[in-house]
C-alpha cells in the first residue's frame, strides 16, 4: 500500500518518491565524511590507553578536517578537553563514566535485554551479522560494545552497517542521557552520534520488556 494519500495524482506521487530517494543517497564526499565521523567516534569512545593518548595530535587533526556541522562541532568540543588532560586522568574519568554494570554502559544489548539468555541471543545475532559482512571481530570486546558497532557501521556502510545502531537507538538515548546528567565531556561524542541517526522510535522495545530485535533488513 502506498504511504502517500490517494488524492495525490499518480504523476505527483511518482515525483515525490523520486525526490525522497534522491535525498537519501549521499554524495561521495558526504559518504566519506560520514565514515570519517563514525571512525572517529569509534576510536574516541574506546578506553584511552597509551596508544590512543599518544595519537591525540593526529586525532585532533582528523577532527578538524570535516567541514562545519553539528557533529563536527561536538567532536571539536570533546577534543578540546581530551587533548588538554593528563592520560592518567583520562583513564580514570573513562572508567568512572562507562561502568559496564551501570547506566553508562557502552554495551548496547544491556539496555534491551534484562534476561541473560535473551542478551546472549542478541550478541550471537550481531556476531552473525558481522561474519555475513565478511568482518571478524578482533580483541576482547563483545560485539555490542558501542565502539565495535561504530567501527562496523563505518566499514559496512549506512544500510546494513548502521542497522545495529538503528536497532539500539533507544539504548543510545539512555547512554546520552546518563552521560549528559553527569556533565562528562563524553556527552559531546554521543551528541555527535545522535546527529547522524534518525530519531528514536517510541515503539522500540524497552529493556524491561525482555525483547530483542532481529537483524534489521
Amino acid at each position: 500500500m502506498s504511504p502517500l494519500p490517494a488524492t495525490i495524482p499518480v504523476t505527483a506521487r511518482t515525483r515525490i518518491r523520486a525526490t525522497a530517494r534522491r535525498r537519501t543517497v549521499p554524495t561521495p564526499d558526504a559518504a566519506e565524511r560520514r565514515v570519517l565521523l563514525l571512525r572517529l567516534l569509534s576510536l574516541l569512545l574506546r578506553y584511552p590507553d597509551h596508544e590512543l593518548t599518544d595519537g591525540r595530535p593526529r586525532l585532533a587533526a582528523a577532527v578538524a578536517a570535516p567541514p562545519p556541522s553539528r557533529a563536527a562541532a561536538e567532536l571539536a568540543a570533546f577534543m578540546a578537553w581530551f587533548t588538554a588532560d593528563e592520560p592518567e586522568e583520562l583513564g580514570r574519568r573513562y572508567a568512572e563514566m562507562f561502568d559496564p554494570r551501570g547506566d553508562g554502559s557502552l554495551h548496547l544489548t544491556h539496555y534491551l535485554n534484562a534476561d541473560i539468555r535473551r542478551r546472549g541471543s542478541a550478541l550471537l545475532a550481531l556476531k552473525r551479522r558481522y561474519r555475513a559482512a565478511g568482518w571478524n571481530i578482533e580483541g576482547a570486546e563483545l560485539p555490542d560494545h558501542l565502539p565495535v558497532v561504530l567501527e562496523f557501521a563505518a566499514l559496512a556502510g549506512p544500510g546494513p552497517g548502521e542497522a545495529p545502531l538503528r536497532q539500539h537507538r533507544r539504548g543510545l538515548e539512555l547512554i546520552h542521557r546518563a552521560i549528559t546528567d553527569t556533565g562528562s565531556p563524553y556527552g559531546h561524542l554521543l551528541a555527535a552520534l545522535r546527529t547522524l541517526l534518525p530519531p528514536a522510535e517510541d515503539t522500540e522495545p524497552s529493556r524491561h520488556s525482555g525483547a530483542h530485535p532481529e537483524a534489521d533488513r
